[in-house]
């Protein structure tokens, strides 16, 4: 569990489509990415990388390139630039290299695709990226796990469920990971891979294998149906968020899979509530969400957490941390209480 009692995964996720695909890309231990463009947007980006990757007591560095285009070659075109970055590159011998292009290298108009299909004896994926030209965070996301699904080839069903699209800039993606697995594993699955965190690219080939997708929230729609389109993997929308939430998730998992899980719905209740009993010494505080919510799903959620402990939500009362992103599964709604006692307890 994360020590920052009230992370904010905002600024995060405030980036370019450059940014959203360099979260993906960089997840893939063996492989090299290439921005090309000045080298800003390189530095920029990596000490974001670097940032995330210390607060989550990760010692692991990412391997990224810059083409590092200078004011001639911005004038003059840098597909020269870039050619060399991929014959340098090549010459280290990663699994694949990903080439992510940036606002300078699309407004000057140079032919990413055309230097990437060059022959270097090493796979080369261009992902569709042009800064703040291509539009938000999610955009680049989405464009990366596209681009990588086509390094994944027809593969025999193993009955496997992959998670796609995790938040590997969030606080707590290992913590959301682990409580997916837990209720996966309550229902008899098992998780095929994580599409796309921490893993090689020979694990990509596996991609076609799973009998289920999961998205972690619905801005992924794209690429889960891309990958039906290209495996016919039905997906769930998202991860579990609140009480009703995630015993729908496990309904609906179930569902997919073919699966009875009237005594999974059972155990999980007796789950949450005990969850419940244990901060039985904050039933009936009067709270005020910081920030207050406006999102549907988390109304819903706060709505019900409120009911179980019959706390009374008003603007006089003892502000208490509502995260950006809502708690998944029942570990989720723990953790998020863990910090409401400490606020109230203050």
């Amino acid at each position: 569990m994360t020590s920052n009692p009230s992370p904010s995964n905002s600024c995060r996720f405030g980036g370019c489509t450059l940014t959203g695909a360099l979260s993906v890309t960089s997840h893939v231990r063996d492989a090299i990415t290439i921005v090309h463009g000045p080298k800003g947007c390189t530095h920029h980006n990596f000490s974001l990388l670097h940032a995330t990757a210390m607060d989550s007591r990760s010692i692991r560095i990412p391997e990224i390139f810059s083409t590092g285009l200078s004011e001639t070659e911005i004038i003059f075109g840098g597909e020269k630039a870039l050619d060399r970055t991929l014959d340098s590159v090549a010459r280290l011998d990663p699994a694949a290299i990903f080439v992510l292009s940036s606002c300078i290298t699309e407004t000057i108009g140079d032919d990413v695709q055309m230097v990437c299909s060059i022959p270097r004896g090493v796979p080369v994926i261009p992902v569709p990226t042009a800064g703040f030209l291509g539009g938000p965070f999610q955009e680049g996301v989405n464009n990366a796990l596209i681009a990588l699904a086509g390094m994944a080839g027809s593969a025999t069903t193993d009955g496997g469920v992959n998670i796609i699209g995790e938040k590997n800039l969030e606080y707590e993606v290992n913590e959301n990971f682990a409580e997916i697995a837990r209720m996966l594993d309550a229902l008899g699955l098992s998780v095929n891979i994580r599409f796309v965190h921490d893993l090689d690219t020979d694990r990509i080939s596996h991609l076609g294998a799973a009998r289920l997708n999961i998205l972690r929230d619905p801005a992924l729609v794209p690429v889960g149906v891309h990958l039906f389109k290209q495996f016919s993997t039905p997906y769930i929308l998202s991860f579990p968020a609140g009480i009703s939430g995630t015993l729908s998730f496990l309904k609906s998992v179930a569902g997919a899979c073919g699966l009875d899980c009237h005594e999974v719905l059972e155990n999980e209740q007796i789950r949450q509530e005990e969850m419940f009993c244990d901060f039985a010494d904050i039933a009936g505080s009067q709270v005020r969400l910081d920030p207050a919510t406006t999102d549907p799903d988390g109304i819903r959620m706060v709505s019900e957490v409120a009911d179980s402990l019959k706390l009374n939500i008003t603007p006089s009362g003892r502000p208490v941390f509502l995260p950006p992103d809502l708690p998944v599964g029942t570990a989720g709604m723990r953790r998020m209480l863990h910090r409401w006692r400490r606020a109230l307890h203050a």
